[in-house]
């Protein structure tokens, strides 16, 4: 199946790529490639859903105390680790923006996941997907910081129902492979007023319970995998994979006004092109 070190740079690259709007799909597909581990192989699979379980941990430790929050069950609001999301319109993010934020994406990829599986996941879908989501957020970005879409909602507690349904709709084209999840949903923000600042938040939050029932669902198919001679590979990879995302998401909301999306779309740009060179040639 692999060895350690093929574990720690799986955890490392999954643990870098999940939340930043760069397509962690793809990093996993270019970096099974260079290492010479088949994508196919169901044991790799289910290590790949181990590891994204780490990354969603660090996620939930950020932010901890909003997500009591919304259950009712923090007595007060604190901002999220180093992003402030405090409150300028008197309204309060609540689980039903939540839920318009991740039922959209969450009902189609449960009605396309056999397409999915079978084609989205080629070399081609993917690096055509890298290309056009980095315009996507190119275009996001221009239009926002232009005030062609004028920002209404600063902080996340300032975004309203049609706007958390609205990042909802436009977080299904993450569905297509190398797309990313924040990528699609950071743009979709602010493609519907909101700040880049409040875009991250949202999108961050969101990841939580998304994440949980696609991870949750693909183990119940996969668990008899995590066995065996393959558990110290599980386990390491899972714990490298958990520290890594924990720093990339307390830098990224800590430095997120010197990162723009550009950047990013530069860089996957950059990786289609590695795509192109390392796996598809």
């Amino acid at each position: 199946m692999g060895d350690i070190i093929h574990a720690i740079i799986i955890g490392i690259v999954e643990g870098l790529t999940e939340f930043l709007p760069v397509s962690s799909s793809g990093h996993m597909i270019l970096t099974n490639k260079l290492l010479d581990i088949s994508s196919d192989d169901q044991a790799i699979v289910t290590f790949e859903i181990v590891i994204q379980l780490g990354a969603i941990l660090a996620m939930a430790l950020v932010y901890w105390e909003r997500i009591l929050d919304l259950f009712g069950l923090s007595r007060k609001t604190k901002s999220l680790g180093p992003l402030s999301s405090g409150r300028q319109s008197g309204r309060k993010l609540n689980l039903i923006h939540v839920a318009l934020g991740i039922v959209p994406a969450m009902l189609l990829a449960f009605l396309l996941k056999d397409i999915i599986k079978g084609e989205g996941f080629n070399q081609a879908p993917v690096l055509i997907s890298l290309v056009i989501g980095g315009i996507y957020m190119i275009v996001a970005e221009r239009l926002s910081k232009n005030r062609t879409i004028p920002v209404v909602s600063e902080t996340m507690d300032d975004i309203s129902y049609k706007q958390a349904f609205g990042i909802g709709l436009l977080q299904c084209l993450s569905l297509w492979p190398g797309f990313s999840r924040s990528g699609s949903t950071i743009a979709g923000g602010m493609l519907v007023g909101t700040s880049y600042k409040a875009a991250a938040d949202f999108s961050f939050l969101m990841a939580i319970p998304i994440m949980m029932a696609a991870t949750g669902y693909e183990l119940l198919d996969n668990y008899k995998f995590i066995e065996g001679d393959n558990l110290m590979f599980f386990i390491t990879g899972f714990v490298v994979s958990f520290v890594v995302a924990w720093l990339v998401i307390v830098l990224f909301l800590r430095y997120i006004q010197k990162v723009r999306l550009t950047h990013f779309a530069i860089y996957r740009f950059i990786l289609a092109a590695a795509f192109w060179l390392f796996v598809m040639r």
